[in-house]
């Protein structure tokens, strides 16, 4: 089946592109989504009068693209995990936190648009891919952190401190159990 596309389809074309697809295809989702016309003469030449109409809507929804990304390139995110002995994560961070946190940030996107390769597994710094059309793709600066803030190393007290606390303390329970008797 030969059709026009009337929008950017991802690995299909672009606006204004005449495509050969299977059947089922063009006729149970490009057409009824308003994604493409059957490629036939009196279809070409509406097409011809709508494009500039069809292009400009598409530059529009381009710009906007491309200032979300350049408000996500603006506004670092982090995200505070638990983790165990030597810094492994308990689980891992996936698109689904990633977007949470962009939402509490204040940027609202599709979480299917976010392109992590695979979960993250380690605390560090990130730099996230996120696709918003498919000419403009924004780059997201991640933090990942220690739910509660970084770690304080227990300070040993010296040897002979702890000797004379305990020796005080045994002192002290002595001298309770002499005032008491």
């Amino acid at each position: 089946m030969k059709l026009i596309l009337r929008a950017d389809v991802d690995s299909l074309g672009r606006l204004g592109d005449i495509v050969t697809v299977k059947d089922g295809y063009g006729r149970n989702y490009l057409i009824p989504q308003g994604l493409a016309k059957p490629a036939t003469k009196a279809n070409l030449k509406a097409f011809e009068l709508e494009r500039r109409k069809l292009q400009e809507q598409a530059d529009s929804l381009r710009t906007r693209a491309q200032g979300l990304a350049d408000k996500i390139a603006a506004t670092p995110v982090s995200i505070e995990v638990r983790v165990g002995d030597g810094d492994k994560l308990y689980g891992s961070v996936t698109t689904s936190n990633i977007g949470d946190a962009m939402e509490a940030a204040g940027i609202d996107i599709d979480r299917r648009k976010i392109l992590l390769p695979d979960p993250i597994r380690a605390l560090g710094e990130y730099d996230i891919e996120i696709r918003l059309h498919p000419d403009v793709r924004g780059e997201l600066k991640l933090s990942v952190l220690r739910h509660g803030g970084p770690v304080v190393e227990d300070i040993e007290e010296p040897a002979e401190e702890k000797v004379e606390a305990v020796e005080e303390s045994v002192e002290n329970a002595e001298n309770a159990e002499t005032t008491e008797a």
